[in-house]
């Protein structure tokens, strides 16, 4: 046993509680673990030696008290020295996977707990990298994961991420900054035909959706030849796949108008501006506009925000989905196609399937389900972990 592990602290489980640690479970509850005094005292993101009840070690842990993920497992070595060469063998592993699956360096390198860093979000713009450190421990060790991410990948420009719903789980800030190298504009992304426009700094999550890609590619199969509708567009990921793969219009619809002007962007360096166009406004009131204007397409695609983000908000996102899937089918035009996507862990492949079929079929509508996609082999699950597979997209044709 290493010095370190000799002086980092030691938490317990309670009774019971080691059975799914030691199955690989990576996340510690709050009623799992005994939170007295001292682990309570400890700073977050510290390393610790994780203990079942009866004081045998079973698994190398970080520790934060105020989230509610207490513990979360990094090894499950007990002896496990968390440092910068552990840092650089995991994303090493991870990087031998992406460069297999794709020519270029543009990829999800590190996806959380799947990839074997809790908390962690790492996206690859070639030269370029984003990271999201999620969990304390990633935010008191950036510098080591950074340095290890340089290592691995020689990316010249690293930019830090520090927004979204996770880093408010575990009690982070919200600074965001270019932490390596310099960043001057939005990064020109090819996927699928398409190029897209990816704000690094400025835009929702890392900049760009890789996990999206293989719907993209499905959903552009079905548009040649089409009028296409991509409604909660961003930078216009399925329209300008479509516009790629031969559609004769695009209509992408977003309320944000930096999203949108980046969706343009895009469609001008493909050259297919004369194609493209942009309609900023709320989502189900564009769609109640395009309705009574008699709009209809040969595919139409929703992929709205996570609707039911945890299980308190399940009923009320399912109801969103049903709501979204009765209006998008009322714009399908008959024997067209209407995509559907999913972005909610909480609300499960049956659940969100159910939903939007009696949506469709509400809406008057009768529809074949045609194919079902997830995210792409970048965004691995963790077999454990249903959160990290959260990314449903259900394919229907219409009659």
């Amino acid at each position: 046993m290493t010095d370190q592990n000799i002086s980092r602290p030691v938490v317990r489980l309670r009774p019971n509680r080691a059975r799914t640690v030691r199955f690989g479970f990576p996340w510690v509850y709050a009623d799992e673990l005994v939170l007295d005094r001292r682990s309570k005292s400890l700073e977050p993101g510290t390393i610790a030696t994780l203990e079942d009840a009866e004081r045998s070690p079973i698994g190398t842990v970080t520790v934060n008290s105020d989230s509610r993920i207490p513990a979360r497992l990094m090894d499950r070595d007990p002896e496990a020295v968390i440092d910068a060469a552990w840092l650089e063998r995991k994303i090493r592993f991870a990087h031998a996977h992406r460069e297999r699956l794709y020519d270029a360096p543009f990829y999800r390198l590190i996806h959380a707990e799947a990839d074997g860093l809790p908390g962690v979000i790492i996206d690859r713009f070639g030269e370029a990298a984003v990271i999201q450190p999620n969990a304390a421990w990633a935010e008191a060790m950036y510098a080591e994961l950074e340095a290890a991410l340089i290592a691995v990948t020689g990316v010249s420009t690293v930019v830090k991420n520090a927004t979204g719903r996770a880093r408010k789980l575990d009690c982070l800030d919200e600074e965001s900054a270019v932490t390596t190298g310099t960043l001057d504009a939005a990064i020109p992304v090819q996927m699928n035909g398409a190029t897209y426009m990816a704000d690094l700094l400025g835009g929702q999550k890392t900049g760009l959706f890789y996990d999206q890609r293989a719907n993209h590619a499905f959903a552009a199969g079905l548009a040649k030849g089409g009028a296409v509708l991509d409604v909660f567009s961003h930078v216009g990921g399925f329209a300008l796949a479509a516009l790629a793969n031969g559609a004769v219009s695009a209509l992408a619809v977003d309320g944000s108008a930096p999203a949108l002007a980046l969706a343009e962007d895009g469609a001008k360096a493909m050259g297919a501006s004369d194609r493209f166009t942009t309609r900023r406004g709320d989502a189900f009131d564009t769609m109640a506009a395009l309705a009574s204007e008699g709009a209809k397409f040969d595919l139409v695609i929703c992929d709205p925000p996570a609707f039911a983000p945890n299980k308190q908000t399940v009923d009320k996102g399912l109801r969103a989905y049903e709501r979204v899937a009765r209006m998008g089918a009322a714009l399908v035009a008959p024997g067209g196609y209407l995509v559907l996507c999913s972005c909610s862990h909480a609300a499960d492949l049956a659940k969100f399937r159910d939903s939007s079929l009696r949506g469709v079929s509400r809406g008057g509508r009768v529809a074949q389900l045609i194919a079902t996609g997830f995210a792409g082999p970048d965004h691995p699950t963790h077999a454990m972990l249903a959160e990290t597979a959260y990314l449903k997209a259900l394919f229907l044709r219409l009659e």
